[in-house]
């Protein structure tokens, strides 16, 4: 069976969510951050140079950084839904002063505390 795509009101949902990451991530409130992405050992982020294995990892990782990340414009963002409970969000991205395009993946699921990052995927093109 195909779950239903982007039923309204999970997409608004999502794409709130998404707006919440992004604004902390500008912001530099690494609390959000971790909130945002699920507590569990299954959660995954890769970065520009490094892997991150469960949550632990990754909020260490954050903990780690003097500036969480530069300031970037958003070029392009796809946010897909797929039934009630799981999402994608892709979007492009240039930092500030940069020519280089990056790329962001995330996987999101619905859990008991709300919308949480799940997968994370961020590289630079060329």
């Amino acid at each position: 069976m195909t779950p239903e795509i982007n039923i309204p009101e999970v997409l608004a949902e999502v794409t709130d969510v998404f707006a919440r990451y992004e604004q902390a991530l500008m912001a530099n409130q690494p609390a959000v951050l971790d909130e945002l992405f699920w507590n569990s050992p299954h959660t995954l982020r890769y970065g520009f140079s490094e892997n991150h294995y469960g949550h632990a990892g990754i909020s260490a990782f954050r903990a780690s950084l003097p500036v969480q990340s530069p300031p970037r414009e958003l070029l392009r963002t796809v946010i897909t839904t797929y039934g009630r409970d799981f999402a994608t969000a892709n979007c492009e991205f240039r930092r500030e002063g940069a020519t280089a395009v990056g790329r962001q993946s995330q996987t999101w699921l619905r859990t008991a505390d709300g919308w949480r990052v799940v997968a994370a995927h961020v590289s630079l093109l060329g």
